[in-house]
């Protein structure tokens, strides 16, 4: 992983390969931002006027690369956008400063060295710019490379290697903890990509809890994996329905971290789909090639526990792994079968493509035999939610208003574009079933919802839960974008890692 330093060395001394600056968005131009001071000076002051005959404006995002003048000891200065300028007394937004950086850290893939000046006015700042440009310095290539051309021309650009803060202090306890957290949290961030990013025919349920079983261990985080024949045994209709169809059978994988001091207990379920046909209900044509992405809710409980580890976060933190592949052949469940779910509630399965809640439902009723305070689950769920909030934003959904709210808030805070969404009481009616005591299907419109209100069923009584839908964010299609790479995101890790950051002190509304 790239490596992260706070640097007391001035833009001016520091030896790097590449140097990172920023420029905000003026009502004349662009504004250099605090931080480049040095870098301005080595221009004689004309650093904003040089950028703006190059057409840089300060834009969000903008990158733009400039030969370094004498004066300075690196051979490159990157100015990336701020967006506008913020109003007199007022520090940039966090986001804007994580987003900065990440589009630097990407254009300097294949730089082996870089200092980065950009405005740092508290701690909160160095997290900011320490994770954007760690989440930004990413690249997955363990798959690529094996071209004996492309290996004597050097290969897939490696990421940026070493990223140094100037204007961070090193001694202060404040910006010394934010950049050893931005650190772990973005590692843990960048795992979760690398799980979702890795081929299904390598990332099998089995080769998933593998995986979790190894890395918990070396975190002192118990270990829990039930095999289909436990799964079987005990009464788990939902995983055992979904995963009866594949070659590679399901699993449950409970991870569990605790804390000597801890108060409260929070629960993680993440939808493990490690690559979702559709069952029997077959995908159409277009639709299976980023299925390998459908365990991204797994992905993000198992790095939002290791990371809470790591932390040593004064919380008690469980994650279940809902773990299972969905494919269609003579054994796979078909729609009309009825399975008997681990609660004992029994299930019509209209769709074999709504398979994510059956996993989850066996999941839920599982954590909440541990009575957890709160219980919050992770899936790429529905079509329907990215519909209703496009592909950059999760819904939230929640059996207790004052609980969504905060994890909206916690989402905002932490720069995870989110949404709260209801749970009307009126689309239950459309799962009633003749045959079992519910359908895994309802009404066609308001699908997400729906998909909401059946897994509250599974939640036990008085336990308060949320229900995230990732299907939007967990997969990035297009061309990378700020810290967003192309593929895995790991959409939510961070908003459950500050859930349980705030669970830890008690700073939950």
């Amino acid at each position: 992983m790239t490596a992260l330093t706070l640097s007391t060395a001035g833009a001016a001394t520091l030896r790097a390969d590449a140097l990172v600056v920023g420029v905000a968005k003026g009502p004349k131009g662009p504004v250099v931002a605090a931080g480049a001071e040095a870098v301005d000076k080595a221009f004689d002051g004309k650093l904003a006027a040089v950028l703006d005959a190059l057409g840089a404006s300060g834009a969000e995002g903008e990158v733009t690369k400039l030969p370094a003048p004498a004066g300075l000891k690196v051979p490159v200065v990157l100015a990336v956008g701020l967006g506008s300028v913020p109003d007199t007394d007022e520090s940039y937004d966090e986001e804007a400063l994580r987003r900065a950086s990440g589009a630097a850290a990407r254009a300097l893939h294949g730089t082996k060295k870089a200092a980065f000046a950009l405005p740092l006015d508290d701690a909160s700042a160095v997290t900011a710019v320490a994770e954007g440009a760690l989440l930004g310095a990413y690249a997955f290539t363990v798959y690529q490379g094996g071209d004996k051309k492309a290996v004597k021309n050097g290969g897939p650009k490696q990421p940026l290697a070493e990223i140094a803060l100037l204007g961070a202090k090193p001694r202060d306890k404040e910006h010394k903890a934010a950049a050893e957290r931005a650190v772990i949290v973005a590692a843990e961030v960048n795992i979760a990509r690398d799980l979702i990013n890795t081929p299904p025919n390598d990332l099998t349920p089995e080769a998933f809890a593998a995986v979790a079983s190894a890395t918990a261990k070396e975190h002192g985080i118990k270990v829990q994996v039930l095999d289909e024949k436990a799964l079987l045994k005990g009464g788990y209709g939902g995983l055992i329905g979904v995963g009866k169809g594949s070659e590679n059978p399901p699993r449950l994988v409970k991870l569990s971290y605790t804390h000597a001091k801890a108060e409260k207990t929070l629960a993680f379920v993440g939808k493990g789909i490690t690559y979702d046909s559709g069952g029997i209900s077959l995908k159409p044509a277009g639709h299976n090639e980023t299925m390998k992405c459908d365990m991204s809710g797994a992905a993000a409980v198992f790095a939002a526990v290791v990371a809470a580890a790591k932390l040593g976060l004064q919380v008690n933190v469980t994650g279940w792994l809902a773990l299972a592949e969905n494919m269609p052949s003579g054994s796979a469940t078909k729609p009309g079968d009825v399975l008997r779910m681990y609660s004992g509630k029994t299930v019509e399965v209209l769709n074999t493509d709504a398979e994510g809640r059956l996993v989850l439902a066996d999941a839920l009723t599982k954590a909440s035999e541990d009575n957890p305070d709160a219980i919050v689950d992770v899936a790429t769920l529905t079509g329907a939610m990215v519909l209703a909030l496009g592909n950059r934003t999760f819904g939230i959904m929640a059996n207790d208003d004052a609980f969504r709210t905060s994890i909206h808030e916690i989402a905002e805070e932490v720069g995870e574009a989110s949404w709260p969404m209801p749970l009307p009481a009126d689309l239950r009616k459309g799962m009633d079933s003749p045959t079992a005591d519910l359908a895994n299907m309802g009404e066609r419109m308001g699908g997400g919802l729906v998909a909401g209100l059946f897994l509250q069923e599974f939640v036990g009584e008085g336990i308060t839960w949320a229900h995230l839908d990732i299907a939007g964010p967990a997969f990035h299609e297009g061309a990378p974008y700020g810290y967003t790479p192309k593929g895995g995101t790991g959409s939510a890790v961070r908003t459950l890692v500050r859930l349980a950051e705030r669970t830890a002190t008690g700073d939950l509304g």
